[in-house]
């Protein structure tokens, strides 16, 4: 009788901490990146009776056992993908497939499923609780090196990028070759303007004045600032490049910088070059720039009857701009979008793996850390060697099932009412047989 009371006791105790675990499961059903805890029984060693016996005529005996109740084997917990929900801020962030976010807090490194950041008052990406997450900061040409040591992520709203001084124009379109051969008395022009910048990201002006000369002529001078770039002879001379177009297909035969003095550099029936000693000339130029004027990119430069599109498209330049918003991409590269309009990698978020997550130990604030039956921490670039990738703006859910979590509530409950029936028959028992001699 005593050995049924035990194990009724046994279950007791098992269904009770199963009833721990479930409680905590669907306590956390809402809390972010939760992984769902599930309890593990075995049967406790059982008391033979009589062992086996080998067969012989009569047959063989199997062993007569009664086991002594259960107890609990370990709880594991369930890493299996949580829903995502889209929050739509910027430093939100979620990992699809295997992985944790790599944090810091003093000297020690934790792992975490919950990718509710924040950026902190140094402009640091943080935790709600402050611990700070590791990755790879870019260098100031955004040039990222996952093959160092995971520091912290710094990315400033307001931080300044440097300005880019303009080394390619491209121009485009068409010139009307419909239109009059100019004269003094009528002169046809057709110009476009577009700005530029030089290496302190001050703004320049350059406009691009084309000038029909003859059939299939143009003319093409260039304004900066106002003022028409000269050839810089003695005295100097506005710079001239002419233009040859076919006259079967509108391109570009060739560009005649005869005129241009040191205003021209290389020239291709693709592109002119406007030297450094033509742009300095006028004072607010950088003397170290040299500007490639394209004619062959997007929609080229040409010569049809009747269409005036020309257009100066493009250019590579850009003066200084602050950090305003940024995006993250899949590889966990988060990219800085400007006030200038310009984009750059900030930084990169590093994603961690285990052998076996299984064995983290669970922290609070939905943080784990490693243990010895875990594995060493397997930290590189998502998407990578079995890693999950990023969602930026979205936020990985509870995995928690709460239908699963209700019929496992009912199980626990009536197990543990069985249990306590084996405790109340065992004692009714008793209690005959202690009656026995009345």
């Amino acid at each position: 009788m005593l050995r049924s009371m035990y194990s009724g006791v046994s279950g007791l105790r098992g269904y009770q901490t199963m009833i721990d675990v479930v409680g905590n499961n669907i306590a956390n059903v809402n809390t972010i990146g939760f992984k769902a805890g599930q309890t593990v029984f075995q049967d406790l060693l059982s008391q033979t009776l009589q062992g086996a016996g080998l067969p012989a005529e009569g047959g063989g005996t199997n062993p007569a056992q009664i086991g002594l109740g259960m107890r609990l084997a370990g709880t594991t917990t369930s890493f299996g993908q949580g829903g995502l929900q889209n929050t739509g801020r910027s430093t939100d962030m979620s990992i699809q497939g295997d992985g944790f976010f790599v944090v810091r807090r003093d000297t020690n490194q934790f792992f975490t499923r919950a990718g509710s950041f924040t950026l902190d008052g140094n402009g640091r990406l943080a935790t709600p609780q402050g611990t700070l997450v590791q990755g790879w900061t870019a260098d100031a040409l955004g040039n990222i090196n996952t093959n160092l040591d995971v520091a912290d992520i710094l990315m400033p709203v307001g931080s300044l990028i440097d300005p880019q001084a303009t080394t390619e124009v491209v121009v485009g379109g068409n010139l009307p070759a419909s239109a009059p051969v100019s004269t003094p008395a009528n002169p046809t022009l057709v110009s476009s303007a577009i700005t530029v910048y030089d290496a302190n990201g001050a703004a320049k002006s350059l406009t691009f004045e084309y000038e029909k000369t003859a059939a299939n002529r143009w003319e093409l001078k260039i304004k900066a600032n106002g003022a028409y770039l000269q050839n810089g002879g003695a005295p100097p001379v506005d710079a001239v490049w002419e233009f040859s177009f076919n006259a079967v297909n509108g391109t570009v035969a060739g560009i005649d910088a005869t005129g241009a003095g040191t205003a021209g550099g290389a020239t291709t029936t693709g592109s002119l070059v406007l030297t450094n000693a033509a742009l300095a000339s006028f004072g607010d130029f950088d003397p170290a720039t040299t500007i490639t004027v394209r004619f062959d990119q997007g929609e080229p430069l040409s010569q049809f009857s009747g269409i005036n599109s020309l257009a100066a498209r493009d250019q590579n330049g850009s003066a200084p701009g602050a950090l305003q918003t940024f995006t993250i991409s899949q590889e966990g590269v988060i990219t800085g979008v400007f006030s200038n309009g310009r984009t750059q990698n900030i930084a990169q978020i590093a994603i961690a793996n285990f052998a076996n997550p299984a064995g983290l130990e669970k922290l609070e604030g939905s943080m784990y850390r490693p243990t010895a039956n875990s594995g060493l921490a397997q930290i590189g670039v998502a998407g990578i060697a079995g890693r999950g990738t990023l969602a930026g703006g979205t936020l990985e859910m509870s995995n928690v099932d709460l239908a699963q979590e209700f019929t496992n509530l009912i199980v626990a409950q009536r197990g543990f009412q069985a249990s306590t029936r084996i405790i109340t028959a065992s004692d009714e028992v008793l209690n005959d047989l202690v009656n026995i001699r009345r």
